[in-house]
């Protein structure tokens, strides 16, 4: 089998483990039935996820000129805590950043290598645990808009990590932890503003990512430096996907890139 197409992130799905979807404009691929086998990658050449030119990837699947432009690149994209459009003010295009920012948003504590909080759409829930690689999460907040979440989030990073170390979520080297308790620790930090929101009912979800093996020592395959791979492909984690002999992908990071991908036994 030989498909080709332009990588963005895995899609997913959760069932009793988690099903992965490479999706391209004429197929899919289900890579959950690849595993175990042995496949090829091929780099063919960038292709800009908003222009669709052939330019070099900047950041997000996108070339420099439209990542410093577009609006769904804006800083407020990683750091929630810049959105204004509750204010009515603009960033880069004010109608698209009130339906983005202007939307019920959740913060969350997540348990993929070490507890962390993070920020997420509600509609982007499970799917953002999922591509962090987060066997455990819970919510703290649900507020109605973006920049409520973003005050939070700055609020309890000063007591909990806001990153994931991903080396240790794609080794597994994960602890259990009852999250409504690390929840409840957190809660007098909330701003006062947002304490209103707070979730204290909701449990945490625990998700089952499809891998036979976890590499014991890691290696990054990185395309725009070595644009052929091959390899038995032995699970999937976050965006990663990981081969038998400890290598792993990031799919994610490598957005915009146009492959060749083979089937090969």
């Amino acid at each position: 089998m030989q498909y080709e197409g332009v990588l963005t992130k895995m899609q997913t799905e959760i069932v009793d483990e988690v099903q992965y979807y490479l999706v391209w404009k004429k197929d899919f691929v289900n890579l959950n039935q690849l595993i175990g086998k042995k496949i090829s990658i091929n780099f063919l050449k960038f292709e800009c996820l908003n222009c669709g030119l052939e330019k070099k990837i900047f950041r997000q699947g996108y070339c420099y000129d439209c990542w410093s432009s577009i609006p769904s690149a804006g800083d407020w994209i990683m750091r929630p805590e810049l959105s204004k459009a509750h204010l009515d003010e603009e960033d880069r295009d004010l109608e698209f950043e009130k339906r983005a920012q202007l939307q019920p948003h959740v913060v969350y504590l997540a348990n993929s290598s070490d507890v962390k909080v993070g920020v997420t759409r509600k509609s982007q829930i499970p799917t953002r645990w999922i591509d962090q690689g987060a066997h455990e999460a819970i919510e703290i907040v649900e507020v109605p808009n973006r920049y409520l979440a973003g005050i939070t989030e700055v609020a309890l990073k000063d007591h909990v990590s806001d990153k994931t170390n991903w080396r240790k979520m794609l080794t597994n080297e994960i602890v259990d932890l009852n999250l409504a308790e690390e929840r409840e620790k957190l809660k007098d930090f909330i701003p006062e503003e947002v304490q209103q929101y707070y979730l204290r009912n909701q449990t945490e979800l625990e998700i089952k990512f499809p891998v036979k093996e976890f590499p014991k020592k890691i290696k990054t395959l990185n395309l725009a430096k070595n644009p052929f791979f091959e390899g038995v492909l032995s699970g999937i984690k976050g965006q990663y996907l990981i081969f038998e002999n400890g290598t792993v992908f990031n799919v994610r990071g490598h957005e915009g890139f146009v492959v060749d991908l083979k089937v090969l036994s």
